[in-house]
């Protein structure tokens, strides 16, 4: 069985995506343990494909944008397909550290979750946070979720996330295409696995622009709480 698969999904972040796997690279040259990687390419009209075939980054090209649910269920796929023993989330923009993916991994390791979540909320300080709209979104979000299932999960839409063989065959099979994170997070814990989160810090995002614009923030948490309300 092959060990750690990142899945990054990407939507246009030339300015991004190859820095983003170069720090893989980079981190995996001091290690033993090497973490592979496959980006998701959903349907890019930028320079993104070029890119990653320039630089011979692995990629799973999807011809037309079909949304973050789908290109990570991609994934989880490939990751099924290939008997990895842990798949990870991990962003395209540079946001998410690779140096805490050990810690992500660990819970899963000592067989206390079926999926953990690298958390801004679960105790490091410093690294980069969501402005107050989004923050209030994010604990409107854990508190429906909370009242939903009655887990605390203080990070729900945090994209930095790993499972385990039995999670990536589940996610392989169904998986969320609008709003995965929360509404994912929601199903695990309805279906009675646990949900442990790690702390991480976040970095800014080095290009690119958030799949929410401001305009959309309402119309998101709405359709967030949809979901996880018919969970």
């Amino acid at each position: 069985m092959r060990d750690i698969l990142l899945i990054i999904p990407a939507f246009n972040e030339e300015s991004s995506i190859v820095r983003t796997v170069e720090r893989v690279r980079e981190f995996n040259r001091g290690q033993k343990r090497k973490v592979h990687y496959i980006v998701i390419d959903d349907g890019s009209t930028d320079r993104t494909p070029e890119l990653l075939r320039r630089h011979r980054i692995p990629m799973i090209r999807i011809s037309t944008n079909s949304g973050i649910g789908i290109a990570v269920q991609r994934g989880y796929k490939y990751a099924f397909a290939k008997g990895y023993r842990y798949a990870v989330q991990f962003d395209g923009d540079g946001q998410h550290g690779i140096e805490y993916i050990y810690d992500v991994i660990a819970p899963l390791e000592r067989g206390e979750a079926d999926m953990v979540i690298g958390s801004r909320y679960a105790g490091l300080s410093g690294g980069y946070m969501p402005g107050m709209i989004r923050k209030i979104g994010i604990s409107w979000i854990s508190l429906l979720i909370r009242m939903k299932t009655g887990a605390n999960v203080k990070d729900p839409t945090s994209g930095y996330r790993a499972v385990g063989a039995t999670g990536i065959r589940v996610y392989a099979n169904a998986y969320p295409a609008k709003y995965p994170e929360p509404v994912s997070c929601a199903r695990f814990l309805l279906a009675g696995w646990r949900v442990a989160e790690v702390p991480v810090k976040m970095h800014k995002r080095t290009g690119g622009r958030s799949s929410i614009s401001s305009w959309r923030k309402l119309e998101y948490m709405f359709l967030v709480s949809f979901g996880i309300i018919m969970s």
